[in-house]
């Protein structure tokens, strides 16, 4: 399946849980169909509540971050970017287009399903600093 094809898929489908106000059965059985374990390991993150979004005061800066099973991972959802190892070393050799820390952060974000914890702007760069570092 090519890049534009999974990101579209998963953006309809979470247009429908939008509409829906959750995701049904279909759309579960169609996300494990396109994404498989990598769907499966964004749903257990929704479920355990590890997709966060951060806001810092007083800017409104905003940044998502998943709860991974290492570390903390950054996403830049409008750039379809993420910290992880998976990103770097299955995404960018085209191999897949999203980790499973950027579907858990769209499918999080379409349904309100994510945990929202404000912090003070002079935390910001200590924060971004620890989320940019590469896992070794």
């Amino acid at each position: 399946m090519d890049e534009n094809s999974e990101t579209d898929m998963l953006n309809t489908i979470c247009k429908e849980a939008k509409a829906e106000g959750k995701l049904t059965g279909k759309n579960l059985t169609k996300l494990y169909e396109i994404f498989g374990s990598r769907f499966t390991r964004a749903f257990e993150a929704l479920k355990e509540n590890r997709v966060k979004k951060y806001i810092f005061k007083p800017s409104g800066r905003t940044v998502w971050v998943v709860v991974g099973k290492e570390r903390d991972y950054l996403i830049m959802p409008e750039a379809d970017f993420c910290t992880c190892n998976d990103f770097y070393f299955r995404v960018l050799d085209r191999e897949v287009h999203l980790c499973y820390h950027l579907i858990a952060q769209k499918l999080a974000k379409i349904l309100d399903w994510y945990e929202t914890i404000e912090e003070h702007d002079e935390l910001y760069d200590s924060l971004m600093s620890e989320w940019k570092k590469l896992t070794p």
